[in-house]
């Protein structure tokens, strides 16, 4: 990792890496299935309880299909048997810093968006709620007992606060959420 200019930090065991840990920290993990202590599949099952994003590199010389499998399935970017070839190891590891990068953005325009709802009023939720369904301002206005103006009025507050450009962008950002 040196000779390719990445940054790493080894821990000794799992329990070393859980006391510096914070769901904040960017990167990817290479773990080895059998670790001193609580060994890696473990350790994959308490971050994600911990809610992590950090993808995982599995690495092993013990490994067979089910604990593959397993480990996949609790979302595990690779699974790589030992011996490998370093370059192999230096993709997969390019890969999960790609991941991560895209998972914390797609967190971060999440809150974004959550704090955008936050500001909206109780009545331009529900607006925006009817606006997304494809419901006309009409529908919406005999729906919610308002005039069809006031519909309107909430309708361009919502887009506002939003940041919505389009309807179609105020649809992607209340999927997102």
């Amino acid at each position: 990792m040196r000779s390719v200019g990445l940054d790493y930090e080894i821990f000794h065991s799992a329990d070393e890496f859980l006391a510096s840990h914070s769901n904040d920290r960017a990167g990817c993990l290479v773990l080895d299935i059998r670790m001193p202590g609580l060994g890696g599949l473990e350790l994959q099952e308490k971050l994600n309880e911990l809610g992590s994003t950090l993808p995982i590199i599995f690495i092993t010389g013990h490994g067979d299909v089910p604990m593959a499998v397993e480990a996949m399935q609790k979302g595990a970017v690779d699974f790589i048997q030992k011996p490998f070839r370093d370059q192999e190891l230096l993709d997969q590891i390019s890969e999960a810093l790609k991941t991560d990068q895209e998972r914390r953005s797609a967190r971060d325009r999440k809150a974004e968006v959550s704090n955008r709802v936050e500001k909206l009023t109780k009545r331009e939720c529900e607006v925006m709620d009817l606006v997304v369904t494809g419901k006309p301002n009409k529908v919406i206005a005999y729906e919610l007992g308002v005039s069809q103006r006031t519909v309107e009025i909430h309708r361009a507050r919502v887009m506002e606060k939003m940041e919505a450009r389009s309807l179609a962008d105020l649809v992607r950002m209340h999927l997102a959420i």
